[in-house]
């Protein structure tokens, strides 16, 4: 690094506005928390080779090509990618990389591009059945993490226990399918990742309740807009996948990132496994949107009527309709997903549908609009057994704050000796037995407990109640102006009116902590002017102190006669 370069990056640091100072910050990934003191200190920070090494990482394979191309040539950066690096602070306003910034390129080593979709290509019909299939999947994913949110390792990664019981359940086909479906959730914001889980979103809670191509066009754009700038093309689609193994050719975690990216777009059926897109999807690759009419017409018809049967099952005879099956598994639990896919009812699945805000009435209408045989005797007479019972015990908050758990004495009298309730820390009042504990909480362990329980509001009114509740979708990380403000502050407070003495300053500074050997040129009482060199000992006072080498005697210079500074 020279100190004409870090001078100059330092110079247009100083002119650039908050927003443009915090979003070159961002971009190199500088700690808001950073210690510097003045521009000085960030251009030459921003310039040290063990930093460029790591502002390499985000350098595409692109702009990589155009530095090396203008380095050769001793010409700017070409237009199209000048941008992106003025932003960075990796070539100055002209397009002129800064010495530092080729040297860093001259040292950097590439890494080994992995190798990408290994498959053949598959007819437009074969990738729509995996479209299908793979909505399918990440529904049953979102279903089972609004009933129980998902473990989630320190990696980000699924748990292993709840790999296997997705895999158990149908919900995906292997382990690593489960692991690249909720990938694709999570990018696609219907997942939120916490410490130990993966929880719906309300976005996630809301493309459930959509139909199958909807469902997919939203996931899609969803990850198109989500792909690294890398591999994005101009019109707003994405290079060709056969450029994405080198597009950040100097990033050692770009492999990874870049084989699970391809394993996203290739398990949506964006991509089909030689990298090529169908071609119901290739508007999507040129920023444009998907055949949504070719795609349906090659998906399974979804039907909206089931077979209701005495052994209380129901049988869809095709793909059932999302906003109908996401009703159906309120009540009953589906064992298996086909093209006829089964559901099973029980006294668990219906009491749940009832805790979760239905009634006999309103869930037997459902059934009748739903069945095309009607709704059989063993399961009227289930609905009305688990209609009778609901209820029996209510659970909510009393007029002192209080969880008050009231009804049946008999009931109540199995609970205060259940060893199981012992957590509850129930106590007798009157007729009824209360506890500290949230009727959330109380309501739930009564409810695994097999007690026919019903959760009410202060008025004692019924009210609906989940076991987790939907999170907020990821809400945007605060604008990188903000997150910077107080060290910008601090580097504009430093701005003085004479850049010139300023620089100088720092030059002088920086040679006497290094005790370092400078040539100085002074301006004489008569204007003339004459070199010195000064083994530069003390700075202070508005002097400079050092040995001058020739005469071997230490001089003190005042720093207002002092016109520059050379390194020996």
């Amino acid at each position: 690094m020279t100190a004409s370069d870090a001078r100059a990056l330092a110079t247009r640091l100083a002119t650039l506005d908050p927003d443009a100072l915090a979003t070159l910050f961002d971009a190199r990934h500088i700690a808001p928390s950073t210690t510097w003191t003045d521009f000085f200190d960030a251009a030459d920070a921003l310039l040290d080779p063990t930093h460029l090494t790591r502002a390499f990482a985000d350098v595409s394979d692109l702009e990589a090509a155009a530095l090396r191309a203008a380095l050769e040539t001793g010409s700017p950066v070409s237009p199209a990618l000048r941008d992106g690096l003025v932003a960075r602070g990796l070539v100055d306003e002209n397009g002129h990389a800064y010495g530092a910034v080729a040297s860093a390129l001259d040292a950097a080593t590439p890494v080994d591009a992995p190798a990408l979709f290994p498959g053949e290509r598959e007819s437009d019909a074969a990738s729509a059945e995996r479209a299908f299939d793979a909505v399918a999947s990440l529904a049953d994913i979102l279903h089972a993490a609004t009933r129980t949110p998902l473990g989630r390792i320190g990696s980000g990664a699924l748990s292993a226990g709840d790999r296997r019981r997705l895999v158990d359940a149908g919900a995906a086909g292997t382990p690593d399918d489960a692991d690249t479906l909720v990938a694709i959730a999570a990018e696609a914001g219907l997942l939120a990742g916490s410490d130990r889980t993966w929880t719906i979103t309300e976005a996630g809670a809301t493309w459930l309740g959509t139909r199958t191509v909807e469902r997919w066009v939203d996931v899609a754009h969803r990850l198109r807009e989500r792909l690294p700038d890398a591999l994005r093309a101009p019109e707003g689609g994405w290079r060709a996948p056969a450029e994405w193994p080198g597009a950040h050719p100097f990033d050692p975690a770009w492999p990874d990132r870049v084989r699970r990216l391809a394993a996203m777009l290739t398990q949506w059926a964006m991509l089909t496994p030689d990298g090529s897109s169908p071609k119901w999807a290739e508007g999507l690759t040129l920023g444009d949107d998907a055949d949504i009419d070719a795609l349906r017409a090659l998906l399974p018809h979804e039907v909206d009527k089931v077979y209701l049967q005495n052994d209380l099952t129901a049988i869809a005879p095709g793909p059932l309709e999302p906003q109908l099956d996401q009703r159906l598994r309120t009540t009953a639990r589906r064992e298996s997903r086909a093209q006829a896919a089964t559901y099973r009812f029980t006294a668990d699945t219906i009491g749940a549908a009832f805790a979760g805000g239905e009634t006999a009435a309103s869930l037997t209408a459902f059934l009748t609009e739903l069945s095309l045989t009607g709704v059989p005797q063993p399961l009227a007479y289930e609905i009305e057994r688990a209609a009778a019972r609901h209820g029996t015990l209510r659970v909510g908050l009393d007029r002192q704050g209080y969880t008050r758990i009231s009804g049946d004495r008999d009931l109540l009298q199995a609970i205060n000796v259940d060893h199981a309730l012992r957590p509850l820390g129930l106590v007798p009042d009157g007729d009824d037995l209360v506890t500290r504990t949230s009727p959330d909480t109380t309501y739930w362990m009564l409810s695994d407990s097999r007690y026919p329980v019903l959760a009410v509001d202060a008025d004692g009114a019924p009210r609906p109640i989940g076991r987790h509740e939907v999170v907020e979708s990821p809400a945007p990380a605060p604008a990188a102006t903000d997150r910077y403000r107080p060290l910008i502050e601090t580097l504009r407070a430093s701005l003085s009116d004479d850049a010139d003495a300023a620089w100088l300053e720092r030059e002088l500074d920086q040679a006497v902590r290094t005790r370092s050997t400078i040539d100085i040129t002074v301006r004489m009482p008569d204007g003339s002017t004459r070199d010195v060199t000064l083994e530069a000992a003390g700075l202070g006072g508005g002097r400079l102190r050092g040995r001058d080498r020739a005469a071997d005697v230490e001089r003190t210079l005042p720093l207002s006669s002092i016109v520059s500074v050379r390194p020996v």
